[in-house]
């Protein structure tokens, strides 16, 4: 039983091209990245195996109805001795009595039998196929949610070594710009034209931004490594998509709307739906009348007993056939079957309770992310403008600490700012990409059509 929450759709020759463009002749896009991710991470190797034992459950749930056939067969050495008195028999005259006497010893024993049963009646059985189907369907979910949490993660990793590169080369720019500020001062407090201060403050400010680049250093190395290692890409074929510097986000459905569907179809909201119906179908397994079962058996076998005894050579076959029902109620089982449901009654409620969590979970993700979204335009307007406006007031500063109105401890600090912001505005903008294809995933309809439209925001 496959789960309509995750359907990946056909890509478009448009995505198959891209994604067969070697990846270092261009930039890398998200696409070909869940792509590379996609075919060589271990994590989908652990979905592909989830999704696999669905038909697993399924083969078993149909095979709990079908008829079992059973053979038996024995062989030994025995010894037997049989006493019979006041028997009566006839060899075709009139009727007498006797005492009867059979030894075998060191007998050959053979028995062979062959069984079948055809379960009819039992509410055990009809319950464990109830949560045979279901465990197909959960273990479909598992797959799903498993598959989207991991296009979230590579997401993720993607706008990690973006930003951090990003960060890398703004902090290397600003510590050129503040090491070209350190000469130029060195030099005038050489020629007296500035005091030792400015000095000791462009020397400060270049060593603190030299321990921000080496620690900016060591996180993009990390962050391209994880990237390197999902996607099985060389680093030189890491090179990234930024975000267009229009970033438009689609279309958000109102909050009745994305609360409604949360509640239908959220992976993970259904994965604990279907585990409260395994848990409902566990107590129908140890109920009162649960163990009651009705089979229709046939059997048919053959005994016999050959060896030297007291009285000569023995010899004794015994052949059975039988066709029937076969009724079976269990009277007492010494306290189990009422402690297995005391047990299922526990474990109901314990299900039940999680399913309400994970509902309201859910429901207060989507709220925060779906404000998020309302938000997030007039957030990354604000971080725009703000960037501008720091931009500008860096160049004034730079002209007027040429001319002598500005010191040298605020060029510093207007670069600093100005550096603040971009990175600020960058990470807006990924940030509201994130957060609508988390609204995707609230929502169950995280697919690769979602990451199309992600990437369609990313310059190309």
């Amino acid at each position: 039983m496959r789960s309509p929450l995750f359907k990946p759709r056909p890509l478009s020759g448009w995505v198959l091209a891209a994604l067969l463009a070697a990846p270092s002749a261009q930039a890398l896009d998200l696409l070909q990245t869940w792509e590379q991710a996609r075919q060589h991470d271990p994590q989908m190797q652990v979905v592909a195996a989830t999704r696999s034992s669905v038909q697993a459950f399924e083969d078993q749930a149909k095979a709990l109805w079908r008829p079992v056939l059973m053979g038996s067969a024995t062989v030994g050495g025995m010894s037997a001795d049989t006493r019979t008195q006041g028997a009566q028999f006839s060899m075709g005259g009139p009727p007498m009595s006797g005492n009867f006497a059979t030894s075998a010893n060191a007998a050959t024993s053979t028995r062979w039998s062959l069984q079948a049963k055809q379960p009819l009646y039992s509410p055990e059985r009809q319950a464990q196929q109830a949560q045979l189907h279901t465990a197909a369907g959960v273990a479909e979910l598992r797959a799903d949610l498993a598959q989207q949490q991991f296009m979230l993660l590579t997401v993720q990793r993607y706008f990690n070594l973006l930003l951090a590169e990003r960060q890398q080369q703004v902090l290397k720019n600003q510590h050129a710009a503040v090491s070209r500020s350190l000469t130029e001062v060195q030099d005038r407090y050489a020629l007296g034209d500035l005091p030792v201060t400015d000095t000791h403050e462009a020397t400060a400010r270049a060593a603190g931004l030299q321990a921000q680049l080496l620690a900016a250093d060591s996180e993009v190395h990390m962050a391209r490594s994880v990237l390197a290692d999902s996607t099985r890409l060389s680093a030189d074929a890491l090179k990234l998509q930024a975000p267009k510097t229009e970033t438009e986000v689609s279309a958000v459905p109102s909050l009745e709307q994305v609360l409604a569907q949360v509640q239908q179809a959220n992976t993970g909201l259904l994965l604990k739906k279907a585990q409260h119906d395994v848990a409902r179908q566990e107590l129908k397994k140890h109920a009162r009348s649960g163990g009651v079962t009705l089979d229709l058996v046939a059997s048919v076998g053959r005994d016999r007993l050959s060896g030297e005894g007291d009285f000569g050579t023995s010899s004794n076959t015994q052949s059975q056939q039988m066709l029937g029902l076969s009724l079976n109620v269990p009277l007492y089982t010494g306290g189990w079957r009422s402690a297995k449901l005391q047990e299922a009654l526990s474990a109901q409620a314990q299900a039940a309770a999680e399913a309400d969590m994970a509902l309201q979970q859910a429901q207060q993700q989507a709220r925060s992310v779906w404000l998020a979204l309302q938000t997030g335009p007039a957030r990354l307007s604000a971080m725009q403008a703000a960037w501008k406006a720091s931009t500008a007031r860096l160049d004034a500063t730079r002209l007027g600490r040429q001319v002598g109105d500005r010191t040298t401890l605020e060029l510093l600090q207007a670069e600093n700012d100005a550096a603040q912001t971009e990175l600020a505005w960058l990470r807006a903008q990924t940030d509201l990409l994130s957060t609508r294809i988390q609204l995707d995933a609230l929502t169950g309809s995280l697919s690769v059509h979602s990451l199309q439209t992600l990437n369609a925001q990313l310059q190309p």
